[in-house]
């Protein structure tokens, strides 16, 4: 793995955790950020190895109080939308990652910070966390997937009132609208984090892998989500892996899963 600037990997029995490491800044996105995490998604990591991801925050008053807004200041519509696409390509590659990947969020989630996020199949946080998109505010919308992945988790009324007034909710109403799924103590957010992983890690690494692709095809208009389940289904049963399922449950024992 290259040497990285802004991110810190630590890997833990199978499980990395990646770290943005830009206390100073709150640690906000800025365009090498963005490089570092489609690094690490598309050859950094190794995904074979790996039972699961964490992303989280230095510190602990943000996770990512969103994007680096000096970036902006020379940006116009060819580099916006160059800016967004590549957002969108890197964001993609985190919610299509073969392993499970929580977002571990340790404060402020906002702007580019709460679509990261947003991105991860998995999102706990701690009881000090601050959830929101303020890029109305700034007159801009946002660019990494926000519009459409809130939507999907809170609903078109709640999303379409955040986005619109870019208000920011609290870790309480963040679980009652099912933004997340856990609030925990600081100090426990990595732990119930990792005790996630780690129950995810004694299951079939196939059947995890295709839980991830099923579950995002009901969300990708171009395939047919039911389609996709029959065929990973019936492949699924053909494999090795679903033998040691199932006999290790007529066995009353259990299953040893392979990576």
């Amino acid at each position: 793995m290259k040497k990285l600037e802004t991110l810190l990997v630590e890997e833990k029995e199978g499980i990395a955790i990646i770290t943005l490491n830009r206390p100073k800044a709150m640690n906000a996105i800025n365009d090498t950020v963005m490089e570092e995490f489609g690094y690490l998604f598309s050859e950094g990591l190794d995904m074979a190895s790996l039972k699961g991801i964490i992303i989280t925050g230095s510190g602990e008053k943000a996770f990512i109080a969103g994007a680096d807004i000096k970036e902006f200041m020379e940006l116009d519509v060819d580099g916006g939308t160059k800016k967004s696409a590549f957002g969108h390509k890197v964001f993609d590659s985190i919610e299509n990652c073969p392993v499970p990947v929580i977002a571990a969020i340790n404060g402020y989630s906002l702007g580019g910070g709460n679509e990261l996020a947003m991105a991860c199949h998995m999102r706990i946080c701690s009881d000090n966390a601050r959830f929101g998109q303020p890029e109305v505010n700034l007159g801009l919308i946002p660019g990494y997937g926000g519009t459409q992945r809130m939507i999907q988790y809170i609903g078109k009324g709640r999303a379409m009132e955040l986005l619109l007034t870019g208000d920011m909710i609290d870790a309480v109403k963040a679980l009652e609208y099912g933004l997340v799924t856990h609030v925990t103590p600081q100090e426990e957010l990595i732990p119930t984090a990792l005790k996630i992983l780690s129950k995810i890690a004694s299951k079939g690494p196939r059947a995890v892998a295709g839980i991830i692709k099923t579950v995002n095809a009901y969300f990708d208009n171009t395939v047919n989500g039911f389609v996709k389940e029959i065929n990973f289904f019936g492949e699924a049963m053909g494999s090795d892996e679903s033998k040691e399922g199932v006999n290790a449950f007529l066995e009353k024992r259990k299953p040893e899963f392979r990576k």
